[in-house]
């Protein structure tokens, strides 16, 4: 079920990813008095009263050649359009500013509940000035420190309050799908090669999608809903500029799929860019699927299909379970591989694994190969569970958690999926410590 997607507004240096960090309890963002220290949009996942949600810090977007009020007028317009809650921090000690009406009159367009969070009110000498904010007409002003955390759990607490339950939930018989990858590598026009008709226009001018398009069929038998991750809504120049901003879009469609697919342009080759894009679908455990677009336009011989392979492995690492499929949306050339991976990697995805089964190969491996000894001791696993599918999460009862070495957990999860069809899917595995029984 997607999360609910708060995202953090205001001018630069009052302190947002001060407060980003205090959330989700994490130096996710980097912290410095420079006004706009913070180069690229950075989210992370909170939760408060058994309430999670998706928290991005818009901090410190730059764009070259514009003036200051036009980069902070762009981070609101883009927050607003995205989030499903705005939390406006301003900065107490200075008060009310010119860049604070002007963010202000823009939250008073949107039907989007906001909290204003006065931050910086280390001392009881400040609260006094927070009653200033009244003046922007946004509701109650809530007194905060970032820095030391003051005032926090009330703006928390106002968030959870404002969440409202979603109806929308993933059908474990319907393959849910979207499709994600830097501008221009072809997304739209696989989704049209997908559905095969045109439901979404296709133009080779980068960032041409606005919307983000869900898209029921049928194919063979089998439900899907493809999602078309899009660029922003608003038209003009500046939006045209900064592909960058859609990740707040992309992020929502990720959250709402089973199976992320990463559309690569075949004719260019692997980007920094292309890694970028697929951390989203990595850090929320989804499925996942490499795919090689524009392959008609590769000059190719025996050897070509697996020495681009290989480059993708060598270069994503992290994605070592995820097939890789080539194809031509123009062309609609091995399209039906894509199918035949969607359906594996989705059953993958939601296999359960016998609790008899998962010992026996969990204690095999020990037997195979004695975890080391770290931490002043070596693991021990007494018992194996899966609690979960979607992706597959399971639970290792052991001796200390604490003597688990990554490269032990890595070996076992090699283990898994020697033995279980794990393709695609990535395998979440969480220690727990037993506990002696008197």
């Amino acid at each position: 079920m997607p999360k609910t997607v708060v995202a953090i507004v205001g001018s630069p240096n009052v302190g947002k990813s001060t407060i980003f960090n205090r959330m989700i309890g994490d130096r996710r963002a980097i912290v410095d008095d420079e006004a706009g220290i913070t180069r690229d949009r950075l989210y992370g996942t909170a939760s408060w009263l058994n309430k999670s949600f998706t928290l991005i810090d818009t901090g410190g977007i730059e764009i070259a050649d514009r003036p200051f009020q036009e980069q902070i007028r762009i981070q609101a317009n883009i927050a607003i359009e995205e989030a499903d809650i705005i939390v406006f921090v301003v900065d107490g000690r200075i008060g009310v500013t010119k860049d604070d009406r002007m963010v202000s009159k823009i939250l008073h367009k949107v039907n989007k509940p906001v909290i204003l969070a006065v931050n910086k009110i280390d001392e009881n000498a400040f609260v006094g000035g927070a009653a200033e904010f009244y003046a922007l007409g946004l509701g109650d002003p809530i007194p905060v420190s970032g820095l030391h955390g003051v005032g926090i759990g009330e703006v928390l607490n106002q968030i959870v309050d404002k969440i409202t339950p979603s109806k929308e939930e993933i059908q474990e018989d319907v393959i849910t799908f979207s499709l994600v990858g830097r501008p221009n590598v072809g997304k739209s026009s696989l989704t049209n090669a997908i559905l095969n008709q045109e439901r979404v226009i296709v133009s080779d001018i980068s960032g041409t999608t606005r919307d983000s398009i869900d898209t029921p069929f049928e194919k063979d038998g089998q439900k899907y809903v493809v999602i078309d991750t899009a660029g922003l809504k608003k038209k003009g120049k500046i939006y045209e500029s900064i592909d960058k901003y859609s990740a707040i879009r992309a992020l929502k469609a990720i959250e709402r799929s089973e199976i992320v697919l990463l559309v690569i342009d075949g004719s260019e080759g692997i980007l920094d860019q292309d890694k970028h894009v697929i951390q989203y679908a990595t850090d929320l455990h989804k499925a996942i699927i490499i795919v090689v677009n524009k392959w008609d336009l590769v000059d190719k011989d025996t050897n070509t299909m697996s020495s681009f392979e290989k480059d993708i492995r060598r270069e994503y690492k992290f994605l070592e379970y995820a097939p890789v499929v080539f194809l031509s949306a123009l062309t609609k050339r091995r399209l039906n591989t894509l199918f035949e991976a969607l359906v594996k990697v989705h059953e993958a995805y939601y296999t359960r694994i016998k609790t008899s089964l998962l010992n026996d190969v969990m204690q095999e491996a020990q037997v195979m190969n004695l975890a080391p000894d770290f931490n002043g001791g070596r693991l021990k696993i007494y018992f194996a569970s899966q609690v979960s599918t979607a992706p597959p999460h399971i639970v290792l009862v052991v001796n200390d958690p604490q003597f688990m070495h990554f490269s032990y957990q890595r070996y076992l999860e090699n283990k898994l999926r020697e033995v279980f069809n794990f393709e695609g899917t990535p395998i979440k595995i969480s220690l727990k410590r037993h506990t002696q029984k008197d």
